[in-house]
């Protein structure tokens, strides 16, 4: 089928735009952005992503206010289509790389609004990700990463909130991943996590000085994969990160922290020490849709008709469960903290915001030094 694309000079294969070069049903391509205020009453994250051999494009809005997560999910057949429109939720690039228009209208949804998101540091891209298991290729996608600023207004409940170059990031990945559409195929016997438990820490931060993204993820005491890069702001040199370590302060009971510090080693830069502190209610992220997100709970990229849409509003003041409109409980492995930072480099300080995912599962590896409240 033609569209759009194919009338430009960029094809790479000897087919049209609306094919992929595989046919696992789990190519994705996906926006990814997360908008916070300074004060860490307002969390916001929106998220559009293609899945073309599951004929599905999806997208997802969330704004934390005040504890309260409002939470906006929609999805439609692709059919071809080379449109970045997904029911309410539009998003433009403006300037590639750069700029980019964010757009959710008035419909039967919690919220609407608009949001011009710029970037201040050039895009990074990530070391390649591509993991074999028991023979089978189950992730092998790429990403790039960005620190921004975003402007606007998101209106909510009867509240516009307006947004003043808020601190912002971004991602943009696409490939083979788990998760995607489809459960995964059964290959041979799965070790438990009580034998070889999961930690993955995934951090976008600026400061006064620096900004930059790190991602930690490891399973047991295998060595784990990491990567990341620096950019200081006086030179406008970046520096790739070649080792991570973590600390973290757990809320008692919880996987949840409250601070966290993240020491990682830099090629031809010394050693970065970052210290984070837990600012506001962390985004519940089952609430976009991702990790079995959706009434369904079959999460992202599963075909849900032409068009659907749903929402809802969860109370998540509690740093680990979620309370659902009927008022039952939840505890969900998946959550995005905003967190201040004090970052130190070489006896060089400065102070910042970032955003911080980090999910902890099963037995707790050595690497891996963790304190709680009650400790």
């Amino acid at each position: 089928m033609l569209t759009a694309l194919d009338d430009t000079l960029w094809h790479q294969l000897p087919t049209t735009f609306d094919h992929v070069w595989t046919s696992d049903p789990r190519f994705f391509d996906r926006y990814w952005f997360a908008i916070y205020s300074g004060d860490g009453r307002v969390a916001i994250q929106i998220t559009m992503g293609a899945y073309r051999n599951m004929n599905v494009l999806d997208a997802g809005a969330v704004m934390i206010v005040d504890g309260k997560q409002y939470n906006l999910r929609v999805s439609r057949s692709l059919n071809g289509s080379v449109e970045t429109v997904c029911g309410p939720i539009r998003i433009t690039p403006i300037e590639a790389l750069q700029t980019l228009d964010i757009v959710i209208e008035p419909s039967e949804g919690v919220l609407h609004g608009r949001i011009r998101w710029d970037g201040v540091e050039p895009a990074h891209e990530e070391h390649p990700h591509y993991t074999r298991l028991q023979s089978r290729t189950v992730e092998d996608y790429r990403r790039f990463d960005q620190i921004g600023v975003a402007s606007g207004y998101l209106e909510v409940d009867g509240q516009r909130i307006e947004i003043d170059k808020w601190w912002s990031c971004r991602d943009h990945s696409w490939g083979v991943r788990r998760g995607m559409g489809v459960p995964e195929p059964v290959t041979g016997p799965k070790l438990p996590l009580s034998e070889k438990g999961h930690v993955m820490a995934f951090l976008f931060f600026s400061t006064t000085a620096m900004s930059g993204s790190l991602l930690f993820s490891g399973r047991g005491d295998d060595t784990p994969y990491t990567t990341g890069v620096l950019t200081l702001r006086e030179t406008e040199t970046s520096h790739d990160v070649t080792h991570i370590a973590l600390e973290v302060d757990l809320h008692e009971g919880t996987r949840r922290f409250r601070r966290a510090a993240v020491v990682a080693q830099l090629e031809g830069a010394g050693e970065l020490r970052l210290e984070l502190d837990a600012q506001g209610a962390s985004i519940a992220m089952q609430g976009i849709g991702y990790s079995g997100g959706f009434n369904d709970g079959r999460g992202l990229g599963a075909w849900r008709g032409e068009t659907w849409l749903e929402t809802d509003v969860w109370d998540v003041s509690h740093p680990a469960k979620v309370i659902l409109p009927d008022g039952t409980e939840k505890v969900h492995w998946h959550r995005i903290q905003p967190v201040s930072i004090a970052a130190s480099l070489n006896g060089e300080t400065s102070e910042g915001t970032g955003s911080m995912t980090l999910t902890i599962a099963g037995q707790l590896p050595a690497h891996l030094q963790v304190q709680s409240a009650s400790s």
